[in-house]
């Protein structure tokens, strides 16, 4: 078992300000070199954009994103061009992954699984001034999350379907963060989620302060909503867009249906995705689909746990005391995963 961590990152400010900031700490940070390395092989297959109709886009559903990408690149020395292709999850493809999501009335849990290697290790913390709700949870691509919560107490995470068929439009991690800032409850995320380009296809699986919980099919090509409780990595309705391979996906379901039975209280749901004996846990690194992270948001409460490797205790963020002006105090969240090579963000 080797020791990784994720970087705790919070600020209070406009979106320009956020995104220089994130681009001071990032000049210290292993994680851009790293991400060169990973990409050089790629990069002309995969960073290609659009920037005009990325513009575009970003104008019409946050135009916000525009002035964190900008204080990205004038922190970096950068052209905007360059942000949006580093970081405007617009294009740009990622490796494939697991995830598992359960949801009951009152919580949110997931299952991050992925390879530690393409992993960030930032949790971030954001409260802006300028526009948007206040969010939590983890990051992806610098400006995306791969879940978390916003001050609403809509809660979001995806699992990953297929990227065959793959079109323009926007990736995953930019979809999330888009669905947090603008988004307050249920039906404003499914909203967006049919008026938005997807590069490839995904399940989006949202829940509010009602309790009520959509699992949202999304392709390039259709998109379409469904009340229910549990996503893996399968479609249950568009079917026609599913892996050749959906067996794995189909099994651990059906292992979340079996011990979920008449519905959990957070704590076991959440011991049920993250213990290492619970069948749900992963450990397939090398085939990104191992899990990294178990995240839980509670939106009643305003809470959200987060727990680097299994059977750990969950790090707790009282995101309401944030809200009210309660400074974190806790850096980097330590955690244990079964493989060699470490997160982006760690020599």
């Amino acid at each position: 078992m080797n020791h990784f961590y994720s970087d705790v990152i919070q600020f209070k400010g406009n979106h320009y300000d956020f995104g220089f900031r994130q681009g001071e700490l990032l000049k210290d940070s292993p994680i851009l070199p790293n991400r060169e390395k990973q990409w050089a092989t790629k990069r002309n297959r995969h960073f290609i954009i659009n920037e005009q109709e990325a513009i575009k886009l970003f104008t019409e559903f946050m135009p916000s994103m525009l002035d964190e990408l900008q204080g990205l690149a004038d922190a970096l020395n950068w052209e905007l061009t360059d942000a949006l292709r580093e970081f405007g999850g617009y294009y740009v493809d990622y490796e494939e992954s697991g995830c598992s999501i359960l949801t009951g009335t009152e919580f949110m849990v997931r299952n991050y699984d992925s390879h530690p290697g393409y992993y960030e290790g930032r949790y971030v913390i954001y409260q802006p001034t300028d526009s948007g709700y206040a969010t939590i949870g983890p990051s992806m691509q610098i400006t995306g999350r791969t879940d978390g919560m916003n001050e609403k107490g809509l809660a979001m995470g995806y699992n990953f379907i297929n990227r065959v068929g793959s079109e323009n439009g926007f990736l995953c991690n930019m979809i999330g963060r888009l669905i947090l800032e603008t988004c307050a409850n249920v039906d404003e995320a499914v909203t967006l989620l049919k008026a938005i380009p997807h590069r490839t296809s995904f399940s989006y699986v949202i829940t509010d302060l009602s309790g009520e919980t959509f699992v949202v099919e999304a392709t390039p090509r259709k998109v379409i909503a469904r009340k229910s409780n549990i996503s893996t990595n399968h479609f249950e309705v568009l079917t026609d867009e599913n892996r050749y391979r959906t067996a794995e996906s189909m099994n651990r379901q059906k292992e979340i249906e079996k011990q979920n039975g008449n519905g959990l209280d957070i704590i076991n749901a959440y011991q049920m995705l993250n213990d290492k004996d619970r069948d749900v846990f992963a450990d397939k690194y090398d085939a990104s689909a191992g899990t990294i992270h178990t995240s839980a948001y509670l939106p009643k409460e305003g809470k959200a746990f987060f727990a680097i490797g299994g059977s750990r205790m969950p790090v707790i963020f009282d995101f309401n005391r944030y809200l009210a002006g309660e400074r974190i105090n806790i850096k980097q969240i330590k955690g244990k995963l079964d493989y060699h090579q470490s997160f982006v963000n760690m020599n």
